[in-house]
């Protein structure tokens, strides 16, 4: 019965994304929905998004191991960005009209930064797309009993999920996601409720986590404990604010203040729910401790699966791993769509312009559709051969953004002094030090995480060099202006 419960739903899914992909016309369309999605479909897709494997897997399994104190990133640092995103990056971003947050850098900074911070992108995507499709295959496994191997449940669930997002873009992922956000929340719910009954109420769960030290959440007050926890909540908190999944929710709005207002609560909600899985996970030392001690030491992603599906009755089971397809699904999709987008019209679409000027935006649709069939079949063999955690997975996605792309983004919007040539010199820079400290003076990183220093050093040197006379020549000299047309530091949101 849940077998095949699994895979109704999942074709019935598959069947509404291709439905929605006949509003898709265009690479508009098919990138931001046509700028035309109201509040509850673009908070549903925010929550949506964020609310994928690593929230119901992952968080749960480094809570148990670690505590509050280990999920500083995800929760606390992720919901923090959407909330950010919201208050100080939605309503700027959402008048320049744009397509992608790669034609943004284009605009303020110039085609190198474009560039640059494209490739950055792209490449912190491979982590969180690879950890859905790692998930994929972990509940395909569990739910065949083993007769669906990992590696094989990843082809197929990264498959299902490409065939709609392959034709129906923003739509398709949109529609989805509002769906699957009812899914979660009711199945989370029912399943927190059957739990709750079973261990005696929420009071007694948290009493126990409390005493067994769980809710520590601020570390010890010395440099090596304080500055590794801030590294790690500014790593997700920052570092996934210039993203493409981010920026197409503030774009595909059908104005600027559901872009902020649905930012906001898309994130509000997905930092209460995602507690919904912790608290469920913990049940499992309550409920069935022998479930907790043979995973713990293995594979901890495990625990709550397991928990369900020998403890639980029937129809929770369905909601539980209705609610869990529902997360992985609406994440997987979104972020497949988002750096093929962003790949294709920063990156392929100026090669292709010269070597096809007349090329239309039908057959540029086509390309798109091509990077996105390219980049799931990349992300497949990623996950298919990493050794990483799906929290961990997640959590080093956005380690490269941190350094180089982040501060030009918020430096760009709110300090009208801000230069070409700072970006790119605190771009490089950023990047070169993060990436020399990867590889050596490990004990030195043990206290000073890489990301965290590439980041300190990109704002350092972004100020530095902005401020600096003039090594190249001004961004006014060659564009007359200090931004793109219409741009303003939201400083000063009226001048013209």
């Amino acid at each position: 019965m849940l077998l095949t419960f699994v895979i109704v739903y999942w074709l019935v899914s598959i069947g509404i994304g291709l439905y929605a992909a006949l509003r898709v016309h265009n690479t508009k369309d098919y990138a931001v929905a046509g700028r035309s999605l109201p509040m509850y479909i673009v908070t549903a897709t925010v929550f949506a998004t964020w609310f994928g494997s690593e929230t119901v897997l992952g968080i749960p399994a480094t809570f148990l191991n670690e505590g509050l104190s280990g999920v500083v990133a995800d929760p606390f640092g992720s919901s923090l960005c959407l909330i950010l995103v919201g208050l100080f990056f939605a309503k700027p971003l959402y008048r320049l009209n744009l397509l992608t947050i790669g034609d943004y850098y284009r605009k303020r900074f110039g085609r190198t930064v474009e560039i640059i911070t494209t490739i950055c992108i792209v490449i912190s995507y491979l982590g969180w797309v690879a950890a859905q499709i790692k998930a994929l295959g972990l509940v395909f496994n569990v739910l065949s009993d083993g007769s669906v191997t990992q590696e094989m449940g990843m082809i197929l669930g990264a498959g299902s999920v490409l065939i709609y997002t392959l034709f129906g873009g923003m739509w398709a992922v949109a529609i989805t996601d509002f769906i699957q956000m009812i899914v979660i929340v009711i199945g989370l719910l029912f399943i927190g409720w059957e739990v709750s009954d079973q261990v005696g109420g929420v009071s007694v769960v948290v009493n126990h986590a409390i005493d067994a030290g769980k809710f520590k959440f601020w570390p010890e007050p010395t440099m090596a404990a304080v500055v590794p926890f801030m590294a790690a909540w500014l790593t997700m908190m920052l570092g996934s604010i210039p993203q493409q999944d981010v920026f197409q929710r503030v774009q595909s709005s059908a104005n600027e203040n559901i872009a902020r207002n649905a930012s906001v609560l898309g994130g509000s909600l997905y930092f209460l729910f995602a507690f919904v899985p912790m608290f469920l996970a913990y049940s499992a030392t309550l409920i069935a401790p022998e479930i907790v001690k043979q995973y713990l030491e293995t594979d901890s992603q495990l625990i709550l699966p397991k928990l369900v599906l020998e403890k639980a009755p029937l129809f929770a089971q369905i909601m539980f791993f209705g609610a869990l397809l529902s997360a992985i699904k609406s994440c997987a999709s979104a972020t497949l769509l988002a750096p093929s987008v962003t790949f294709s019209e920063n990156l392929v679409r100026p090669i292709l312009v010269r070597l096809r000027p007349g090329m239309t935006d039908r057959q540029f649709l086509r390309v798109m559709q091509g990077v996105v069939l390219v980049f799931t079949a990349t992300v497949t063999a990623i996950a298919i051969n990493s050794k990483l955690s799906i929290y961990g997975l997640v959590e080093n996605a956005y380690k490269v953004t941190l350094v180089a792309a982040f501060v030009p983004l918020a430096l760009g919007v709110y300090w009208k002094r801000a230069t070409t040539q700072g970006a790119i010199v605190s771009m490089v820079l950023g990047l070169a030090t993060w990436l020399t400290l990867e590889v050596t003076t490990p004990g030195f990183t043990e206290v000073w995480p890489p990301q965290f220093v590439g980041f300190l050093v990109c704002l350092l040197t972004m100020v530095v060099f902005s401020l600096l006379p003039q090594l190249v020549r001004p961004y006014h000299e060659v564009h007359g202006h200090p931004g793109p047309v219409g741009y303003h530091p939201a400083s000063a949101p009226s001048q013209h």
